[in-house]
């Protein structure tokens, strides 16, 4: 069934599921500043408002808005700063 996870405070939640191909979470990112850590290979697509990332090995910061995505290999961490409500969808794999 579904999974719901909270990190920093409850201001990320996001709810796992199995999609049609892969494993998958949706959830939402409240204003702030965030580090994530990528266990295993993660595409991460912006539903709705936008994420200012920092991938990883770049010193510089990019935007994804709605319907953007982005990829970060397993092993790898990311930077995240948000600045309204902010829904995505993550497949692993």
């Amino acid at each position: 069934m579904f999974k719901v996870n909270e990190y920093f405070e409850g201001n990320v939640v996001s709810m796992a599921f199995q999609s049609a191909t892969l494993p998958a979470t949706v959830g939402v990112m409240a204003p702030g500043k965030y580090e994530f850590g990528a266990s295993q290979k993660e595409t991460m697509t912006v539903v709705s408002g936008a994420l200012k990332i920092l991938l990883p090995g770049e010193d510089k910061w990019q935007t994804f808005e709605a319907n953007q995505s982005f990829i970060v290999e397993a092993g790898l961490s990311f930077g995240v700063e948000v600045a309204v409500d902010t829904a995505y969808l993550c497949t692993y794999g």
